[in-house]
């Protein structure tokens, strides 16, 4: 198998032990490329999930020993915790090996580019302080992902492309829009307020590469639907990777560039 080199890559909310995860195509994706640097930016393995409603096939173990294949080979692994696996918090700044638990990241680009990494959760009022609430949203979440697959089923046999409903839904209730504002802005003057250069995330599931106020922008997206990752070339130049969820063969279905 031919594999893509980059410098770094990021990647989060890949919730495994969901049926949601899109875990064949992570398990491609991380087949088909090599990185020095690997950073998981939390919601790697969903533990609200594995409590209410495990799924875990052989799939989603292969991606966890993928992973650790990586790091015995000599890739950098970095693990950053997030709200659906924040059991994994009390293990932060341990090291086993290439793999490092951390709260937080600072990763610098070949460039020199100082970007904080982290999953952003504690940037989210809502898991924050009332969990209650995020806990009914999952599940709500839970109840749109179900109408997806259905959905798209039908558009499989009419031959239409992958279209994600909970992805529309979100852009258009004016809260839900609001709220990625919100939280995009916020983690763009933390990196501002730290005198970084930008910042990388996961959480709303929603890709991005975007300047806030002068601030370099990233969020990874998530492997539930968009099933998307955060590269860093050898220049430094950094891209979002995209895999469309009915992909079976591998193949990268789409890249978008960006310096």
């Amino acid at each position: 198998m031919t594999r893509t080199r980059y410098r770094t890559i990021w990647l989060s909310d890949t919730h495994l032990g969901t049926r949601g995860c899109q875990a064949q195509a992570l398990l491609d994706f991380l087949d088909a490329h090599e990185c020095e640097y690997l950073y998981l930016v939390g919601d790697i393995i969903d533990f609200w999930r594995l409590k209410r409603a495990p799924h875990w096939t052989q799939l989603h173990s292969d991606v966890i020993r993928t992973v650790l294949t990586k790091a015995r080979a000599g890739t950098v692994v970095t693990l950053v915790p997030g709200n659906h696996d924040e059991y994994l918090r009390r293990f932060c700044d341990l090291q086993l090996g290439n793999i490092m638990v951390t709260e937080e990241a600072i990763h610098r680009t070949v460039d020199g580019r100082l970007l904080l990494v982290l999953h952003g959760d504690k940037f989210d009022g809502i898991t924050r302080c009332h969990r209650w609430l995020a806990l009914s949203g999952d599940v709500g979440y839970d109840v749109l992902l179900v109408l997806n697959r259905w959905f798209n089923r039908g558009r499989r046999l009419l031959r239409l492309p992958y279209w994600s409903l909970s992805a529309y839904v979100k852009g258009k209730v004016k809260r839900a829009v609001n709220f990625i504002t919100a939280f995009e802005t916020a983690l763009a003057h933390e990196a501002h307020r730290r005198n970084l250069h930008g910042v990388v995330c996961g959480h709303i599931h929603r890709a991005e590469i975007r300047e806030i106020e002068g601030i370099l922008y990233c969020n990874t997206g998530d492997w539930v639907e968009s099933c998307t990752a955060l590269a860093e070339r050898a220049d430094g130049a950094l891209e979002l990777l995209s895999m469309a969820p009915a992909t079976a063969s591998g193949v990268i279905a789409s890249r978008v560039a960006l310096t």
